[in-house]
């Protein structure tokens, strides 16, 4: 009986069950409050992520913003409607890829390899759709869907494509677009920018690309885990639209200084002195800027960039010259600012000067031009008057700091992606380039301009603006307004903004400057060229030479304001360049009156030749220069 009594097994098991019980309790519980913290307090994570796994997302394309003349009526760059072909490879059945992708390259007209560049083998079985090509027309978007049941995985969108209203000249100042390549996408990334992002190449298209980019919608579909679509009710988020371009040219003026310019190589820039706007900008030879939209978009910018006298070149902004007797300008602004040598002193021209067992012949060498101050000698353009004075009463250090003054040899700031500061010589410079010591021939060679100095078209437009403005340059610049593309309201204006001011040229310079250039308007080198009635203009000619060309050996500049005896807040300054590779017609100084009479006569190319009797300087029409 006592040991019935003693044992406690029965005791040990019921411990036993009860603590399994409590084991089994304590872990339900615990997945129960995981459970409740995973659904409840943390579900909007989870949520987020289960949506991210099973949702597909696709870009809808932005349309770019448009671009207009200074007037906001004139749009000078529109979108079209246009396609982009995509293919999903992971719809094409297994073993069939070579064929889809063979097929489609003959409706594309590409080689197959390209598309084999887009859809490497490790995507082959992927079912993101991948674009293949943009800027497709309808009418291939419209054979392929003639035969789409030979073309499984392949499918269309729309995408808008730019269209260039206004090409020619303005091919320079607006530039194009195209496809990012690897070397911007690794660059802007971070920016918002993939793989099939359009983006601009040159001019105002990539200066302002983050402007007329727009925010591209989304397409958002489900998808299984393979990413399959299964359900067709995507959520839509529309794309924006980028932002309205009113650009500072004037398309009137623009087409004036192109025809004026012709089909001669150079450039010309129509600026407003008191603002730094750009009225019109020309550079010839000039290209269509569609092209580029084109399937052969390639092909033709290798064309152009052989091409002669390379199209592709800006030379208003990008090209640098010798600035010939224009420089004068600068000469006599620091001859006269330096006191050095009176203006009113006469040096005897006899139409050549010996210098270190040389003879420097005037451009006038026979019978030379006689004695003459500082004003005859820059309306004259008379070289040995300068090769004096610069040699012996400025020397090279004083005429590159009135240079620099004037903004030469410096950054003009322009709103395009591309330009060149040009270069202003020094002694310092030449012999740490040449290990060679500066010396006086040097000197005479930049006191006309020619040597080692180079400038662009702009900056010779912004010196003459420094002196109508009496000491002050603005920034030039071509961005006018910033537009909302759905109700054309302004976002914000470019205001002028100082690029140079001088604070070494007194106020009475400016004054003498602006009577000796309208003198040698009315009395000297630009006397006939640029007889005008209807307005007063002042300024210089120049003619550069040029030794590598054995024929033609001299560009012709002309760079003047009007009007001279106007406010200077109306006033325009012009600036021609016609390279030498033109046959020799001294043509600079005839555009530039051409484009001053069609600007304040409010005429066009025809009416302002026959207003000024240039007629009979026309070439007959079938005549290449």
């Amino acid at each position: 009986m006592s040991n019935l009594f003693n044992d406690n097994r029965p005791i040990k098991k019921i411990i036993t069950v009860f603590i399994l019980w409590v084991i089994i309790g304590i872990t339900f519980a615990m997945y129960f409050a995981r459970l409740f913290f995973m659904q409840v307090v943390e579900g909007d994570i989870y949520r987020s992520q289960s949506r991210t796994i099973s949702s597909q997302v696709n870009t809808i394309p932005a349309q770019r913003g448009e671009i207009f003349d200074r007037n906001f009526t004139l749009p000078l760059v529109v979108n079209t409607d246009s396609f982009a072909v995509n293919m999903t490879p992971g719809e094409i059945p297994v073993g069939l890829y070579d064929t889809v992708a063979d097929r489609l390259s003959r409706y594309l007209k590409i080689p197959k390899k390209e598309i084999d560049e887009r859809i490497p083998q490790n995507l082959r079985s992927s079912f993101s759709s991948i674009e293949i090509q943009s800027n497709v027309s309808f009418s291939i978007i419209s054979d392929i869907a003639e035969n789409i049941t030979d073309l499984p995985g392949v499918s269309w969108g729309s995408k808008p494509a730019r269209n260039y209203i206004y090409t020619g000249s303005l091919s320079h100042i607006i530039g194009y677009v195209g496809n990012i390549t690897k070397d911007e996408m690794n660059v802007m990334y971070n920016k918002g920018y993939k793989a099939n992002s359009i983006v601009g190449k040159t001019g105002i298209e990539r200066q302002y690309d983050s402007l007329l980019q727009g925010i591209p919608g989304r397409e958002r579909k489900t998808v299984d885990v393979r990413g399959r679509i299964i359900s067709d009710n995507p959520i839509i988020e529309p794309p924006v639209m980028g932002k309205n371009l009113v650009l500072t040219i004037d398309q009137t003026i623009q087409n004036l200084a192109e025809k004026a310019l012709g089909e001669r190589v150079g450039a010309a820039v129509v600026l407003k002195a008191a603002t730094g706007e750009v009225l019109a900008m020309v550079s010839y030879p000039y290209f269509d800027s569609n092209i580029f939209a084109t399937d052969k978009s390639s092909s033709e910018y290798v064309k152009l960039m052989q091409s002669e006298n390379n199209p592709l070149l800006n030379r208003a902004v990008n090209a640098t010259y010798p600035p010939a007797s224009t420089f004068k300008v600068i000469m006599s602004t620091a001859l006269l600012s330096e006191g050095t040598f009176p203006p009113d002193k006469k040096i005897e021209c006899k139409g050549f000067m010996n210098y270190g067992g040389r003879v420097f012949h005037c451009w006038q060498n026979d019978p030379g031009q006689g004695f003459l101050d500082l004003k005859e000698a820059l309306a004259q353009s008379c070289d040995i008057y300068f090769w004096t004075v610069g040699r012996d009463f400025l020397g090279v250090d004083s005429i590159a700091y009135y240079a620099k003054e004037f903004g030469l040899g410096q950054d003009t700031k322009i709103d395009l992606p591309s330009r060149s500061s040009g270069f202003i010589p020094t002694a310092q410079w030449k012999e740490r380039r040449y290990h060679e010591k500066w010396m006086g021939g040097d000197t005479m060679a930049i006191s006309i301009g020619q040597g080692y100095t180079l400038v662009t078209p702009l900056q010779l437009a912004d010196m003459m603006a420094m002196v109508s403005n009496k000491g002050v340059i603005y920034r030039p610049h071509l961005l006018k307004e910033i537009r909302d593309p759905a109700t054309g309201e302004i976002i914000s204006e470019v205001k002028p903004e100082v690029l140079f001011t001088s604070h070494s040229i007194p106020e009475d310079v400016w004054t003498v400057m602006q009577d000796n250039l309208r003198y040698t308007i009315t009395d000297g080198s630009g006397k006939y060229p640029m007889n005008n009635k209807v307005v007063k203009t002042a300024g210089k000619t120049g003619t550069a030479e040029v030794t590598d060309i054995k024929q033609k050996t001299w560009h012709s500049w002309m760079v003047a304001y009007g009007p001279w005896d106007g406010p200077e807040e109306d006033r325009i300054v012009v600036a021609v360049i016609v390279e030498a590779v033109n046959g020799w017609e001294w043509w600079a100084p005839y555009a530039t009156n051409i484009i001053f009479q069609g600007i304040f006569a409010n005429q066009t190319y025809d009416e302002a030749v026959n207003a000024l009797g240039f007629r009979y300087l026309m070439k007959p029409k079938n005549r290449q220069d």
